[in-house]
């Protein structure tokens, strides 16, 4: 405050510091940018990111490159120049071309991160999908820790995107609640938040499928020989999820025929959910597990399957494994 009172004093502006350091040459653009992502980050990943950034990682990585392309273009110059001088070999086209081709591989490779950085600095997309009255808004607000989202007995409550920023294992997650889905909504609005779920849940990074377990169970009961693997099949297909499904696992690998039934018996790892839960862009959930009349006999009907989440989103019983899952997905995103 007293040096600001001084002749030829002020206050520095917000930046300024960093903008001189810039000007100056004692950073670059991308350990700005760095520098940046740091007073900005929320979560501990975003937080190793940016400092990553900042202590001029890709600052070394694109010189490299730059490095790389003025020998190559020095090496060509001199061939064009000096070609029937004996002092250039013979073979330095050779050499520029290998050197050029294993640049472009490797900058194609970096391109090729499935936009890891973009991830981390804005928000994994997560997109919470399944038919009316399964759960999604109350597991929308048990994973944001608020009543965020409307909850009631009545079909069709959420109408629109309900997007809420959340920390998953020290990952920055966009956690979106969506309309339910089925094929006989009853007006115009749900319509088109059915048709906003399934626009949302296509670009979506991570996709929790919502299941309940209480009509599975009441199929169960009804026929004996359904088992999961048939019944999330044909739960998919009616939702018309199974492109989203499939565009988040290899199509070769999986069957999406309607009504398709198990090829294979029940204890076969090799299977339709399985394949879904094997993909870090897919969790199963299987909600209202506090209702179900015979949990041991569903455990026993889940034993064979890997990766299904069975929980409560009122007595919060199996929230932990959902957490620990989804943290194990964002990292291998």
């Amino acid at each position: 405050m007293a040096l600001g009172k001084l002749a030829g004093y002020r206050p520095a502006e917000p930046g300024e510091f960093t903008r001189r350091a810039f000007h100056g040459g004692k950073l670059d653009l991308t350990e700005v940018e760095g520098l940046a992502d740091l007073i900005h980050a929320e979560t501990e990943a975003q937080r190793k990111q940016a400092l990553f950034q900042m202590e001029g990682n890709l600052s070394h990585l694109y010189n490299s490159w730059r490095e790389t392309l003025i020998n190559c273009m020095a090496h060509v110059e001199a061939f064009i120049d000096f070609s029937e001088d004996e002092n250039i070999e013979e073979n330095t086209m050779d050499i520029v071309q290998n050197k050029l081709m294993n640049l472009k591989n490797v900058i194609q490779s970096h391109l090729a991160d499935g936009r890891c950085g973009e991830r981390l600095r804005d928000g994994v997309r997560t997109v919470i999908v399944g038919e009316p009255n399964v759960g999604k808004s109350s597991l929308l607000n048990v994973l944001c820790q608020r009543p965020a989202a409307i909850v009631t007995p009545i079909a069709g409550t959420t109408r629109d995107i309900v997007e809420l920023h959340a920390n998953i294992g020290g990952y920055p997650v966009i956690i979106a609640d969506t309309a339910g889905l089925r094929n006989d909504a009853s007006d115009e609005v749900e319509k088109e938040g059915i048709s906003r779920a399934h626009a949302y849940a296509q670009q979506a990074d991570l996709v929790i499928l919502v299941i309940d377990a209480t009509k599975y169970e009441a199929q169960m009961t009804k026929n004996n020989f359904v088992s999961f693997n048939s019944y999330v099949n044909s739960y998919i297909n009616k939702l018309k999820l199974d492109n989203i499904i499939r565009k988040n696992k290899n199509s070769e690998s999986m069957s999406l025929r309607t009504g398709d039934k198990d090829s294979k018996s029940e204890g076969s790892t090799d299977n339709f959910v399985d394949e879904i839960c094997g993909s870090e862009k897919c969790i199963i959930v299987l909600n209202k597990t506090d209702l179900l009349h015979d949990v041991t006999g569903m455990k026993n009907s889940l034993k064979h399957y890997n990766g299904i989440i069975a929980l409560s989103c009122k007595t919060e019983n199996g929230i932990p494994q959902l957490l620990d899952r989804m943290t194990s997905n964002l990292t291998m995103l």
